[in-house]
């Protein structure tokens, strides 16, 4: 007898042109540790009484369906999740040619200054870029920047692989890129994507597809040390079985590296800051439509706020985070983490532009004192197409986002 192994298994998505509609091409496999989608059904018991003393058993209801993706992050394999949890396509940022730019610090912070248009060229608090032709120093060329501040006219940096920067300019002729593609909630003209999944057991040849799925909420987390993960929760509304694979010709995984926090870089407030890990939550408050007589399927999904929270761990050498939990003041957090220490790393990075912290508290022992923070992230009122933060409650970076 034919017993189904994991190792044999493939997950296959696709997203769907309507509700209601299945996907068929234009599939993709999916890169996982584990993804288990399942048909739960609601069960009505029969609380009655009768003479036999016996229970006259259960009635079967409402059917739905679950899904659950662990994974571990790499640039440009979850952008169709995360573009649909923030309900944006990722869009690119239209390079800035022919900048005469002056660059100035001596780390670990450094300054790239230009006459005028950061904000109004779309550049943001939180965005990676790259330098690139003019005369520009070697130093200072296709190397990832992460801007902590921004202007008008200067933009701070600090380069994510922590090799200097040489002071020179202005130097005329530059091009600046925000590398990728990036997404954020808008304020308007949201997407609502679903999504097929097929579970192909090949050692078995049989299917399961799992139709008008929504991606309702991603937990990303990054260690101090190991790699960082990202898991999905994908609630659909039907599941059909077949022999015959549906997805039949679905693209390979993508091949890119999986992202290690080791290389990577947290600001707070716009400052760089030593943390020992972080986990963020990002919530649509996705839950099922409502019943309708005569049907023991939903007929949609219920799409409710975007939500973001999380928590972060730092080593305890001051007072300066608890300072800002004591008097509740709003800051912002960046979470960059990338493949590598080369200039040219992948990435991905996290931008929240208006949080608070909602606990301070230690541990003790034989040890250094850790401190945990929880946060939650709220729409920065303050931001906008043509000023340093988006007016979102998170955006996000993608170096391969295509």
């Amino acid at each position: 007898m034919t017993v189904a192994q994991g190792i044999a298994t493939t997950f296959a998505r696709v997203k769907q042109s309507a509700l209601g509609t299945p996907g068929s091409t234009g599939s993709a496999l999916a890169r996982r540790v584990t993804a288990t989608f399942n048909l739960d059904r609601d069960k009505y018991s029969n609380n009655e009484i009768a003479s036999h003393q016996q229970s006259t058993g259960d009635t079967a209801g409402i059917g739905k369906t679950s899904g659950k993706l662990n994974a571990l992050l790499s640039a440009g394999t979850y952008q169709l999740e995360f573009a649909a949890l923030l309900r944006k396509l990722f869009v690119a940022t239209t390079p800035i040619a022919s900048l005469s730019v002056t660059i100035a610090g001596s780390g670990p912070t450094y300054t790239i200054a230009r006459s005028s248009g950061w904000w109004t060229d779309g550049v943001k608090v939180g965005d990676v870029i790259r330098l690139s032709v003019g005369t520009l120093n070697a130093a200072n060329i296709s190397k990832n920047l992460l801007i902590t501040a921004l202007t008008q006219t200067v933009a701070t940096v600090v380069p994510l692989n922590g090799v200097a920067l040489v002071a020179e300019g202005p130097i005329t002729g530059c091009t600046v890129t925000v590398i990728g593609k990036k997404s954020w909630v808008p304020t308007s003209g949201h997407t609502s994507d679903y999504f097929s999944w097929e579970k192909w057991h090949a050692d078995l040849s049989r299917s399961e597809l799992f139709t008008d799925v929504k991606v309702a909420m991603a937990e990303i987390a990054l260690p101090a040390s190991g790699n960082a993960t990202c898991n999905f929760d994908l609630p659909g509304l039907g599941r059909t079985l077949g022999a015959s694979q549906v997805l039949t010709s679905p693209a390979a995984e993508t091949a890119s590296t999986v992202l290690a926090s080791v290389q990577g870089k947290v600001l707070v407030g716009g400052t760089v800051t030593s943390i020992t890990g972080a986990q963020v939550q990002i919530g649509g408050n996705i839950q099922p439509g409502e019943a309708e007589v005569g049907s023991n399927a939903i007929s949609d999904h219920q799409v409710g706020r975007v939500m973001v929270s999380g928590s972060f761990t730092a080593k305890f050498s001051s007072a300066t985070l608890q300072t800002i939990f004591d008097d509740q003041t709003a800051t912002s957090l960046v979470l960059v983490v990338a493949d590598s220490s080369s200039a040219t790393a992948e990435f991905i990075t996290f931008v929240m532009s208006n949080i608070k912290l909602f606990s301070d508290s230690a541990d003790d022992g034989e040890k250094e004192i850790i401190r945990t923070y929880t946060f939650t992230a709220a729409i920065n009122g303050a931001g906008g197409a043509a000023l340093a933060n988006h007016q979102t409650i998170i955006s996000i970076q993608d170096s391969l986002a295509a």
